[in-house]
């Protein structure tokens, strides 16, 4: 978790500094402190911190892939290069800080095809794994619930998926409500679409959910499900309203009086936060991308003629273990006593209790290193393109609103159209492509 952490911050760090990058005090100070060696340009003109931050997160983004490189195919502590991964924390700071150094001597050219093409695809596939995300955690959520609810049928389980549902679709149709009031005006017509939109999808995949079609292919399937889909969905579209320019007057929060600039600066950073959570949380969630961990796979083999004969059926996943069947298989045998188990179970005991406390991850890592360092990546593509999409700079603001353009305003409402799409094909799939789920 330790290890976790420390990437999330490293990235929360480099996002603010790409942030303040953009402002005209970054740059001049930047343009000072190289005896005006590197102006900031874009093909010749001013951009005002434009390719700075494509510089930075390009540099971080060059960090992962060399460090997803280094780790491709480690398993376990126990390889040689697991330790690059949780440890030489001063040498990977000292190279991230050298990689941006270095960025800056790259001509403007490239990063201006950079930001255009490479970076604007990696901003896509992390919005897109987001999403993928959500909705694995909708269904692992009521799922978990459920089980909870079956196994020990309790009352408290069955009172907090019945409250979290409510809630979440009470926080969703008064959050729509907030909408129509303050963001769809007569002559807003951007707004009352993506409102209007996102509460049709909200009442459609609510009834899919509860579809009889639906229940007989998944009976797991629900409203917790889609409450939680609504909620974020809905967070999605009133964030895209809310952070929108307001040339058309659809805006009042910007118009709103009070501490615009702490306004703005808690706002960066709370996006910042978002960003650095999610990738991380992505980065490690393997059930959502294909699999979780590197356990090793057992041998198949006839349990009841080896139980016959006393052999060991399984393939050991640790060396403790192996010792472990052999002891059994001994007793079993008649060659030595049953109280050698119990010795046995002691000594070992203990050993783990020194070693495996210090260490997790021995028999197998707890996520995929090389994915998790390639999420981070397009988590660097995502901030860079988030900050400089449609950014108009030179404007004289000591602090720029992170995500205040059109742009970022329609990424968001088509994100939340895309999530309920990805949503709904999670229940549809099954009635469609029968063969290809088991529940």
């Amino acid at each position: 978790m330790a290890t976790r952490i420390a990437y999330a911050l490293i990235l929360l760090v480099n996002s603010i500094l790409s942030w303040i990058m953009l402002t005209d005090w970054a740059v001049r100070k930047l343009e000072h402190l190289t005896l005006e060696y590197m102006p900031v340009t874009c093909a010749g003109h001013q951009c005002y911190g434009f390719v700075a931050v494509h510089r930075i997160n390009f540099a971080l983004g060059v960090f992962h892939a060399i460090m997803a490189i280094m780790l491709l195919g480690v398993r376990s502590s126990k390889d040689g290069r697991g330790p690059i991964q949780n440890g030489f924390w001063g040498p990977k700071i000292v190279a991230w800080i050298g990689l941006i150094v270095v960025s800056f001597l790259i001509p403007d050219g490239f990063f201006l095809t950079w930001a255009s093409t490479i970076a604007y695809i990696g901003a896509i596939l992390f919005l897109l794994l987001g999403l993928i995300l959500l909705v694995d955690l909708a269904h692992a959520w009521a799922e978990y619930c459920l089980e909870k609810i079956e196994m020990q049928d309790s009352k408290l389980w069955r009172g907090l998926l019945i409250s979290s549902t409510l809630s979440m679709y009470i926080g969703s149709i008064a959050g729509t409500i907030v909408m129509y009031i303050f963001f769809a005006h007569s002559g807003c017509g951007m707004n009352q679409a993506a409102i209007s939109i996102n509460l049709i999808l909200l009442l459609l995949v609510s009834v899919i959910s509860v579809h009889p079609t639906i229940q007989e292919s998944n009976s797991r399937a629900g409203l917790a499900q889609s409450a939680m889909v609504a909620i974020y969905c809905t967070y999605l579209t009133m964030s895209a309203v809310g952070m929108e320019p307001d040339d058309l007057h659809c805006n009042p929060l910007i118009r709103a009086r009070g501490t615009r600039k702490a306004t703005i600066i808690l706002g960066a950073i709370v996006t910042f936060l978002t960003v650095a959570y999610t990738t991380t949380r992505a980065a490690t969630y393997g059930l959502a991308l294909g699999g979780r961990g590197n356990a090793y796979t057992q041998l198949a083999q006839d349990d009841s003629s080896a139980a016959e004969h006393g052999m060991v059926s399984q393939q050991p996943s640790s060396r403790r273990e192996m010792h472990a069947e052999a002891l059994r298989a001994a007793v079993e045998s008649g060659a030595l006593p049953a109280s050698a188990l119990d010795d046995s179970d002691d000594e070992d005991d203990d050993e783990n209790d020194t070693k495996n406390s210090r260490d997790d991850e021995r028999a197998s890592t707890q996520y995929n290193y090389s994915l998790f360092h390639v999420i981070f990546l397009l988590a660097c593509a995502w901030v860079a393109t988030l900050l400089t999409m449609n950014f108009e700079g030179g404007k004289g603001e000591d602090f720029v609103p992170v995500g205040r353009t059109y742009w970022a305003s329609w990424v968001k409402i088509v994100s939340a159209w895309v999530c309920y799409g990805i949503y709904a094909w999670s229940l549809l799939a099954p009635v469609v492509l029968p063969d290809r789920f088991d529940y």
